[in-house]
């Protein structure tokens, strides 16, 4: 577990503030980088999992990128197999593609989320992604 305590008190970036809504299960930090209301239009956000935790499905009107700075995750696509993704990985994910990202249960894992085109809409939040489910991964 030295692997996990070193990515969660030593990180690149801020870890945030603790996300406190229901479109995440389990521990997870936020830190914007570049706001939402910046004019350079490109919103940027370190992204910091506990083990085990993950987030809702949901989809980008305008579509992400992931740059993944530490520990081990997943990221899965609707009707795909779940990817295990780590530190140096890039997941560009394309406009309104079904999807969710987070943690393995026994890897801290922390990823910057660049949100792209973001005049054509905002997030949308749907399902968890149940126990049952990321547990037979």
């Amino acid at each position: 577990m030295a692997q996990a305590k070193n990515l969660a008190e030593s990180v690149i970036f801020p870890k945030g503030q603790k996300i406190t809504n229901n479109y995440f299960i389990g521990g997870a930090w936020l830190e914007m980088l570049v706001p939402a209301d910046s004019p350079l239009n490109c919103p940027i956000g370190n992204v910091t999992f506990e083990p085990g935790a993950r987030n809702n499905w949901h989809k980008h009107a305008g579509g992400q990128i992931l740059l993944v700075t530490g520990g081990t995750g997943y990221y899965q696509e609707e009707g795909k197999p779940a990817q295990v993704i780590r530190e140096g990985d890039v997941v560009e994910i394309p406009s309104d593609v079904k999807h969710w990202h987070g943690a393995t249960a026994d890897s801290w894992f922390a990823h910057i989320a660049i949100s792209t085109n973001i005049h054509m809409g905002e997030t949308e939040w749907l399902e968890p992604v149940t126990d049952e489910a990321y547990d037979q991964l």
